[in-house]
């Protein structure tokens, strides 16, 4: 195998293994980073997914995790046909090859056992990688999952001879720790108990902590949301503050051949030439799709029924505004909490005119939705980076965002120079409505509604600028 300059090491991975926006990351930033000329690839659990089953997969590599008398026997597995990048899967019987990613299916909570599984999962790949003739010029973790790797090849008495490979750490959503009791620190392979205190964080073991302490590099997913997790992070405020040094926002992109309005097999009518007759006919297939007054102004929402995405703010703030008003459209595309759901079904049924849900994910429908909508309103409490901002200005949706983290990087307030979106502060319902009755008056004017399109359609968020920032950042880890 020829020397990697950059492995990166992730739970998710689109297309293979995808629950948010990490596996988009990740996905798409590899062949990105080869286009700048550094040899990347990837390596994930194989999980049990319609794609990885669908592939053929050649065994590289076989090797066994042993904790006290258990063994979880493992093998290093090739995707062949991907030719941006090397894809590596790593199949651990009984640990990944499970129905979902992180929902146990029974209970509809997380798995009990995802502690054992990450640190199996990590202690597997150094395996490897220890066995490598040249090692990796960097190793790229991300999240949580991945956050001792770091502390792992400088401390574990079995991977020290990887202690000069550079190590970045890139943090996705800061609110999940992997947070475990000191009970099962006998999974973590022998390591010099002088350096047990950056494990710990409040009494527990702490990977994400681990990772930030651990890593040469930190980075985020935006320079905002940087500055956020410093006063605002589940408690590691204090802790982010200090390794201040080492870190860095850098803003996710987009893979613009997935999200190509020219070419795009997804959608009703693709790009020609005329930006507002692609608007127009994939509006009107929606219409028809979903019986929606063709004239209103369209409003989506794509994505999880989270807290931390806004979503518990739209049963309210749907009904308030169509209590008074009745000049927008708003469609749901997402799943999540029950409560949401049904509250959101129950506001469909006293507005079945303007108010339309689909439960569920289809990754059909959501292209149709970012093609044919006039706008997408995300109202999220916490937003990394958001890439559906993105997706959706792509193809000329005009974005109505909670100015947070990544979406404050990327959307500019009209009333602002330069500005091509709405932006309200404070996620409440009366800011959003504020905001929707902006986006119902900016629809009357056709004008500047069609002269906003052509702008957002034509902003750069591919990964050619990030992957550029983080080439030079990898060029730095000496």
């Amino acid at each position: 195998m020829k020397q990697l300059d950059v492995l990166h090491v992730s739970i998710e991975y689109y297309p293979a293994a995808k629950a948010g926006g990490l596996a988009d990351v990740v996905g798409a930033l590899p062949k990105y980073l080869n286009e700048n000329k550094l040899n990347t690839a990837v390596i994930i659990p194989k999980h049990n997914t319609a794609w990885i089953k669908a592939q053929q997969w050649a065994c590289l590599y076989k090797g066994n995790v042993k904790i006290k008398r258990d063994s979880y026997p493992f093998s290093i597995e090739a995707y062949q046909d991907l030719k941006e990048h090397p894809l590596y899967v790593i199949n651990i019987p009984g640990l990944f090859d499970r129905e979902s990613i992180y929902i146990d299916q029974e209970t509809g909570y997380g798995y009990t056992d995802d502690y054992l599984r990450n640190i199996v999962f990590q202690t597997a790949v150094l395996e490897w990688v220890s066995t490598m003739r040249h090692f990796p010029k960097s190793l790229h973790c991300h999240d949580h999952h991945t956050g001792l790797l770091p502390f792992m090849m400088n401390h574990c008495v079995d991977y020290q001879k990887l202690r000069k490979v550079p190590t970045v750490f890139t943090i996705h959503n800061g609110a999940y720790h992997g947070s475990f009791d000191w009970e099962y620190n006998y999974l973590i392979p022998r390591y010099d108990m002088n350096a047990k205190g950056l494990l710990e964080w409040n009494e527990q073991i702490n990977p994400l902590a681990c990772g930030v302490k651990c890593c040469w590099k930190l980075t985020t997913v935006s320079p905002g949301y940087m500055d956020e997790l410093r006063y605002s992070s589940n408690g590691l405020e204090t802790l982010f503050e200090h390794e201040a040094g080492k870190s860095q926002g850098v803003i996710n992109g987009i893979d613009v051949s997935v999200w190509d309005p020219k070419e795009d097999k997804l959608i009703d009518t693709v790009l020609k030439k005329d930006l507002s007759v692609f608007k127009s006919a994939n509006k009107k297939a929606l219409c028809k799709q979903f019986d929606i007054d063709l004239s209103l102004p369209l409003i989506t929402f794509i994505g999880r029924l989270a807290y931390e995405k806004g979503a518990h703010l739209l049963p309210d703030l749907f009904c308030r505004y169509l209590d008074k008003y009745q000049d927008v459209n708003l469609l749901v595309l997402g799943t999540g909490n029950k409560d949401t759901q049904q509250l959101l079904s129950n506001v469909q049924q006293m507005h079945p005119k303007n108010v339309h849900v689909h439960i569920g994910y289809d990754e059909t429908l959501a292209h149709q939705l970012y093609a044919g909508s006039d706008f997408i309103i995300m109202p999220s409490k916490v937003e990394p980076c958001g890439l559906n901002q993105m997706y959706a200005m792509r193809y000329g949706t005009i974005p109505i965002v909670h100015s947070v983290g990544g979406l404050r990087d990327t959307v500019i307030d009209i009333q602002k120079e330069d500005g091509y979106g709405i932006c309200f502060h404070k996620a409440n319902v009366f800011n959003a409505y504020d905001a929707i009755q902006r986006a119902a008056v900016l629809y009357t004017d056709k004008k500047e509604m069609k002269r906003l399109r052509k702008y957002v359609a034509n902003l750069d968020f591919s990964w050619k600028n990030s992957a550029t920032q983080y080439a030079e950042l990898y060029r730095t880890l000496k």
